[in-house]
């Protein structure tokens, strides 16, 4: 479920935050200042020169997506924890799979807004309690990327959790 959908125009960022943001801003911190060092002195950086090494300690919680249509992205490359909150292989997935239905009307909005702007992407998640687990909660960022060709067409996204997984899928 998202919560709170803020626009942030002066800084051209696009979050969606709770209270919960806090806990864990801090591990997506070094992933967003690795991107803002790529970026070199250009408003977005091209997805040839992300290297994984660079984000090492988050790569199973990372993924690679490109544009498919306006609102929507499938992931190209996406680390073991993203299969795992899913129960299954999810690249080639899009990136709303990971978002409940009632959702993903407004993750398209905020995908159309990561390519056209480019923006930044924030998310603060939390997934439905079940009989047998606690609920999980989550922040995802997104960050747009230039294609070999030049377009934003491309996106570096992390999706961290705190909280027991169980058995996915886990929306």
């Amino acid at each position: 479920m998202i919560e709170d959908f803020d626009v942030k125009d002066k800084e051209n960022i696009l979050e969606i935050k709770s209270a919960a943001a806090a806990k864990r801003g801090h591990e997506l911190s070094a992933f967003i200042d690795y991107w803002q060092n790529m970026r070199r002195g250009q408003d977005v950086p091209l997805r040839t020169e992300i290297d994984p090494r660079g984000f090492e300690s988050l790569l199973s919680n990372s993924f690679i997506a490109e544009k498919v249509t306006p609102g929507l992205a499938r992931m190209r490359v996406a680390g073991a924890e993203l299969s795992k909150l899913l129960g299954m292989e999810i690249r080639g997935m899009p990136i709303s799979s990971l978002i409940d239905a009632d959702d993903q009307t407004r993750l398209s909005d905020a995908i159309v807004e990561l390519f056209e702007r480019p923006a930044i992407v924030q998310i603060e998640l939390i997934s439905r309690e079940r009989f047998d687990t606690q609920p999980l909660q989550g922040t995802m960022v997104i960050l747009p990327l230039r294609s070999d060709l030049g377009d934003i067409s491309r996106a570096l996204g992390c999706l961290v959790t705190s909280g027991e997984i169980g058995e996915g899928p886990r929306r």
